[in-house]
């Protein structure tokens, strides 16, 4: 049966890609999944995969044609046998899904997971890693994908038991809430009871091992096929370390290395009998010149991005700087910190920094509000949600403490300790990175000492901390000591804030930090 395959929607707003590079030729015979051809569309290169197993009997365009969305790329015929080998269009919930019949086994059926809504307003997300394989079994709550929306790295889990049998999204693609993401293949909600003897039947040949079907052409991502193509290496010929054979940027280089090397053993002396110099060697060896690399700005730096340009050119920063004297704190610090640190609990200094702020903010209710868009209302907020900048793998993330006037320093510990570890391995729940009242950015954990950080709209004040440093400063005396001084920089919004009230405020929050038993004595 001849079969024309339909170029699908590439990416919202793609109507037409240029064919790059065929990948097979007519009369080759493919298996499923197996890469057809290159396309380039006007935002990416994408490799586009077999549906079904045949014979290629028809290539609709040449290399550098422009092809059309919905219509035929090529046509493949494809086996019908008593086991209905041909894929079945179905179309459920306006979106058209290819399902093949032989994938599922008797007394299963296949489903589709559609994304389901991750958060308030998202509606799509970027596949960021795929935890399983197509063909993989899996059990219900497993992780299946990772996906980044514009505020968090989200986990999907598996609802069902059952096996994976296609995967619609390719890493880095952006899947929309309510399509589907994966097929599963999973027991039939009603089944109907067969004899015993074909019951064991069917269990005997399920399972026998499957043989292996030779691929055909090599499976390689289109980066890695131009980096090939560009070494006049035939990729069908380099052996891929991924699996099923899938071939990497280093399989490549590693075949160009060994092909180099066999080459120069294999090829017969010269007569030439000049000696050979490092300068030989170097005018010999290719000088190759780095390239430039262009990386698209997605996930959470995109997210970052946008928001503060929007806070810069929306709020009228201006900065205050202050220099604090930690040395009373840090003491006490470390007289508590071998007595109650543990592993769900790092008594750093974070939690006192948060706990006298939240008691600052009491007196300094302009401090911990918002201002709606026109800057005609100003909301003073009752809790003290206090956010903290973190570096993570994914960029940077600002969850934030929850009602930090209603915990001890040692809760408020505990918290930091669990939003930290979240967000470092980029899990950190979006509840967690919503509702903020303040935010505090440790800077000096990375060596610096001032900055003008942007404020996290819509707050409306944030504080840089500097690194804590050992500097001398005259006591009351007017002897020379060694003190513990760190330098904290602030941004407010000029629209609702003064100076004079930021720096009564950090006047307060100083004196709470310099001198903690005015912190205890302030708590309730």
């Amino acid at each position: 049966m001849i079969k024309d395959f339909i170029l699908p929607d590439i990416g919202e707003g793609v109507v037409e890609c240029e064919l790059v590079e065929w990948l097979v030729q007519e009369g080759d015979t493919v298996v499923e999944d197996q890469p057809i051809a290159d396309v380039m569309t006007d935002k990416a290169l994408v490799q586009i995969p077999a549906p079904n197993a045949g014979v290629i009997t028809k290539l609709y365009y040449a290399k550098g044609e422009t092809a059309k969305v919905h219509a035929p790329l090529y046509s493949v015929d494809v086996e019908a046998d008593s086991d209905s080998q041909a894929a079945v269009v179905e179309l459920q919930d306006g979106v058209n899904k290819t399902v093949a019949e032989s994938r599922s086994a008797p007394g299963t059926e296949i489903e589709e997971f559609l994304l389901p809504d991750i958060g308030e307003g998202i509606v799509e997300c970027e596949l960021v890693e795929w935890l399983v394989s197509e063909g993989d079994t899996v059990s219900e709550d497993q992780p299946i994908a990772d996906v980044m929306t514009d505020k968090a790295l989200v986990q999907i889990p598996a609802i069902k038991n059952g096996k994976i049998v296609k995967l619609h999204v390719r890493k880095g693609q952006l899947a929309k809430v309510h399509a589907p993401l994966f097929a599963i293949e999973v027991e039939a909600e009603q089944v109907q009871s067969a004899a015993a003897s074909t019951q064991a039947l069917e269990v005997s040949s399920s399972n026998q091992p499957l043989e292996a079907v030779p691929q055909g052409k090599a499976l390689a991502s289109p980066a890695v096929r131009r980096l090939a193509r560009s070494l006049d290496i035939d990729i069908a010929t380099v052996a891929g370390s991924g699996k099923n054979g899938r071939v990497y940027k280093e399989d490549v280089q590693r075949h160009q290395a060994n092909s180099g090397n066999s080459s120069a053993i294999a090829s017969p002396v010269t007569e030439s009998t000049a000696p050979v110099t490092q300068q030989t060697i170097e005018t010999t060896l290719p000088q190759s010149k780095p390239a430039d690399r262009i990386e698209p700005i997605k996930g959470v730096r995109a997210v970052m991005a946008k928001m503060m340009m929007e806070s810069v050119s929306t709020i009228p920063h201006f900065t205050y700087c202050e220099e604090f004297d930690l040395t009373e704190l840090v003491a006490l610090r470390e007289s508590m910190k071998k007595k109650y640190s543990n592993d769900e609990l790092k008594l750093t200094m974070m939690p006192f920094f948060m706990k006298s702020m939240s008691l600052a903010l009491s007196q300094f209710p302009d401090m911990n509000s918002r201002v709606n868009q026109d800057c005609t209302e100003q909301t003073y907020l009752a809790s003290h949600n206090i956010g903290m900048a973190v570096d993570s793998k994914v960029g940077l993330l600002v969850p934030n403490v929850k009602d930090v006037q209603d915990k001890t320093i040692l809760q408020i510990a505990a918290e930091i300790t669990r939003l930290t570890n979240a967000a470092r391995s980029g899990r950190v729940s979006p509840a967690d990175l919503k509702g903020g009242s303040i935010s505090i950015s440790n800077i000096g954990a990375l060596g610096g000492t001032v900055a003008t950080p942007i404020i996290n709209k819509p707050e409306v004040a944030i504080v840089a901390l500097g690194k804590l440093q050992v500097l001398p400063r005259f006591n009351d005396k007017g002897e020379v000591e060694a003190r513990k001084i760190m330098q904290v920089s602030w941004s407010g919004d000029h629209r609702v804030i003064d100076g004079g009230t930021i720096a009564r405020f950090c006047n307060l929050w100083k004196l709470y930090l310099e001198q903690p038993q005015e912190m205890l004595l302030a708590m309730q």
